[in-house]
C-alpha cells in the first residue's frame, strides 16, 4: 500500500522540516510514503475563513482518486494510544484501498466537501498545535506504528 500525506503549506522551520525528513526516511524501510505540500491559498488576506477552506479543498480534493482512503487529521477526530494506532493502520494496510491518504488542513480546518469525502477522522491530541508541529508529530507516530508492527525496540510499553 502507498500513503501519502497532503500538507497546506510549507514547512517554515529548518529544524522541523529535518526531523520530519528524518522520519520520513524512517518510514520508507517499511511502505511506500510520501508528502505533498499543498501550496498555501494566493491572496489568502482578502479572503473570509470559509473561502481559504475553500480554495484549500477543491486544491486536496484534486489530488485524491476514488480508491483512496482519507483520513483528515483533525481535532474532532479519534484519538488512539500509539499501539491502537499501528493496529489500525495494520487493518488499513490489509484493506483492498491502494492508497492511504492522511491529509492536514490549513489554519482554518477543512472545507465540507473535504469532511464529505473523508473516510475516518484522527485526533493527535484536544491541544492544539501548530500545523507544522502536528506534521512532525504525526510522521514520528506512523514511524512509531510500523516498528510497533515489525517489533522494533523503538516503542516501550
Amino acid at each position: 500500500m502507498n500513503m501519502e500525506l497532503y500538507v497546506v503549506g510549507k514547512t517554515d522551520l529548518p529544524e522541523t522540516a529535518a526531523l520530519i525528513d528524518l522520519y520520513t526516511r524512517r518510514i520508507g524501510f517499511h511502505t511506500r510514503f510520501n508528502i505533498t505540500t499543498i501550496p498555501d491559498v494566493k491572496s489568502s488576506k482578502k479572503l473570509s475563513e470559509e473561502e481559504q477552506k475553500r480554495d484549500e479543498g477543491e486544491a486536496i480534493l484534486k489530488r485524491l482518486s476514488n480508491g483512496d482512503y482519507v483520513v483528515l487529521l483533525d481535532e474532532r477526530g479519534e484519538e488512539m494510544r500509539s499501539v491502537e494506532f499501528a493496529s489500525w493502520l495494520q487493518k488499513r494496510m490489509a484493506g483492498s484501498q491502494k492508497r492511504l491518504c492522511f491529509i492536514i488542513g490549513g489554519p482554518y480546518g477543512f472545507s465540507d466537501a473535504v469532511y464529505a469525502r473523508a473516510d475516518s477522522r484522527l485526533s493527535l491530541s484536544r491541544m492544539t498545535f501548530s500545523h507544522q508541529l502536528v506534521r512532525l508529530f504525526f510522521v514520528e507516530q506512523l514511524y512509531r506504528s510500523f516498528s510497533i508492527l515489525t517489533n522494533q525496540p523503538y516503542h516501550h510499553e
